[in-house]
């Protein structure tokens, strides 16, 4: 069903993710996308929090999908959405999902309009789906996605000539630099190894963003920084 009048504007299509959610007046709600067509972009699900609405469910956080709008001024407005995968797992699973707001958090700030993405959404999809197979532990989930995320983004310093870690450590690093990321989430690691690459993770993620996320307070509170 459309809107009277919506039948005269240009409808493009995009396919993404929801990486943020807030209400916005009574009934809608402002989403932030992170798509593959056009990176990262701002729209506006009208009614969407009326319990009847068709847009009720697609402007949830992680969900997945085809999303229809149209161009206003400012941002965009979804009129139809087909969700490929709500992640339901999130929400009954509290610490995996706050790595998933995590994620999400990461991938708005470091994202822009109009920029090419696709390997960003990929990385993010894959990571979320890695915490929900539940196959290795989430905080190695973590340190792969971050250093991924650098690598993607072009700023990945390369192991040192003078290799300072264990070889499991370096074997960890080259994985995640030359996988593609499909095959990313394929290892694991020692618990003494994967702390160590946590560390690498984290100096990497300050030294290239430089960049506070709120999520990650909530979320190391919660699992006690580990």
């Amino acid at each position: 069903m459309h809107l009277a009048g919506e039948k005269t504007k240009p409808y493009i299509e995009v396919l993404g993710m929801v990486i943020r959610t807030q209400p916005v007046g009574e009934y809608d709600r402002r989403v932030v996308l992170l798509t593959r067509e056009m990176g990262r972009i701002s729209a506006f699900a009208k009614s969407a929090r009326r319990p009847n609405s068709a847009l009720v469910a697609a402007a949830n956080l992680f969900c997945f999908g085809t999303f229809r709008m149209y161009a206003g001024r400012d941002s965009y407005t979804i009129v139809e959405a087909t969700i490929q995968n709500f992640f339901p797992f999130f929400r009954t699973h509290v610490e995996e999902a706050l790595y998933g707001e995590y994620f999400c958090e990461v991938a708005e700030d470091i994202t822009r309009e109009n920029n090419d993405e696709a390997m960003l959404l990929l990385l993010l999809y894959q990571s979320l789906r890695a915490l929900e197979a539940g196959r290795i532990p989430a905080r190695l989930v973590r340190s792969i996605f971050e250093i991924k995320c650098i690598v993607v983004e072009g700023e990945f310093p390369g192991i040192p000539a003078r290799n300072p870690y264990p070889p499991a450590v370096t074997h960890a690093l080259q994985v995640i630099e030359r996988a593609p990321v499909a095959g990313l989430y394929t290892f694991t690691l020692d618990e003494p190894y994967r702390n160590e690459l946590a560390g690498i993770a984290d100096h990497l993620m300050d030294r290239t963003f430089h960049l506070h996320f709120k999520s990650l307070d909530v979320l190391e509170t919660m699992t006690g920084g580990s």
